[in-house]
């Protein structure tokens, strides 16, 4: 049974990747064979340009976890990074074809089970990409899971999506993913540092994310966090900050039901709003 391309938001483009390979879940094999030599070099750039940013800016967690991915210079094979992913915590990586709907992502989630785009930018968007690509969701997702913390969170909140899609809640849910796994901050001993996926992939982000004094930086809050809508076109103009994994995976432990609620009664929120119980975070 064939499944349904998927597009980036409102996006009237053309979707990417050959959904034709996808099984009912929206998984496909790792066509690594197709990948050419200049997929390779893209990635191998795009390695080295974001690796050599890290220091200063990105999470320690994430830093001590990047070498786990293995090879630097050409697309890794799945397979041989799960054989060290499912014995440090359980999960593997599988491959898809692009986007994927709400429920397959959440089911897959709650398995242990990390959906990663199998196709890589062209060299002309080396900069810039709106959706997301191998080197993406390799980079900048895939090392975290290594974390047992971060990665329970991860099975955690696919869970929690599942419940949410039956309540019709998954686009308020879908805001914590953005601003947590995507496009969250940390604060560590040394200062803010990024964990989140968008940030740590992105050359421009991480830079703005971590030291632009033009960004909003406030202590996660649930309901705060998924009143606020995102910018899928441009840098965050509003970072929410977390202590700890520990943090993170506790606070997401009560039933979400009452919390909806309360987000839907209090109505949405512009991505760069300011409210007076905000907390905010410093720089430094």
């Amino acid at each position: 049974m064939a499944v349904e391309p998927v597009v980036y938001g409102a996006s009237e483009r053309p979707p990417r990747g050959d959904y034709s390979r996808a099984r009912e879940d929206y998984t496909c094999p790792q066509n690594w064979a197709a990948y050419t030599e200049a997929d390779h070099d893209t990635y191998r750039r795009l390695y080295e340009r974001q690796s050599a940013l890290l220091p200063g800016l990105a999470s320690q967690a994430f830093i001590d976890a990047l070498p786990a991915l293995g090879v630097r210079d050409r697309i890794p094979r799945f397979d041989e990074i799960n054989e060290r992913l499912r014995p440090a915590t359980g999960w593997e990586i599988v491959a898809v074809p692009g986007l994927i709907p709400e429920r397959p992502f959440f089911d897959l989630l709650a398995h242990r089970r990390f959906p990663v785009t199998d196709w890589i930018r062209s060299p002309e968007e080396f900069d810039y990409i709106v959706e997301p690509d191998v080197f993406h969701d390799l980079f900048g997702h895939v090392p975290l899971l290594f974390n047992p913390v971060f990665a329970d969170y991860v099975q955690r909140y696919g869970q929690g999506g599942l419940k949410a899609h039956d309540l019709g809640a998954g686009e308020l849910l879908s805001r914590l993913y953005w601003y947590t796994i995507e496009f969250g901050l940390i604060r560590e001993p040394q200062g803010l540092r990024a964990y989140g996926a968008g940030i740590l992939s992105s050359s421009g982000e991480l830079r703005h994310s971590v030291t632009s004094p033009r960004a909003q930086r406030i202590a996660l809050d649930l309901v705060r966090c998924m009143r606020t809508r995102y910018k899928i076109d441009d840098y965050q103009a509003t970072y929410f900050v977390i202590e700890s994994f520990e943090q993170l995976f506790e606070m997401t432990a009560p039933d979400f039901t009452p919390i909806y609620g309360s987000v839907r009664s209090l109505g949405e929120l512009p991505a760069d709003a300011s409210i007076a119980s905000d907390s905010p975070i410093t720089l430094g």
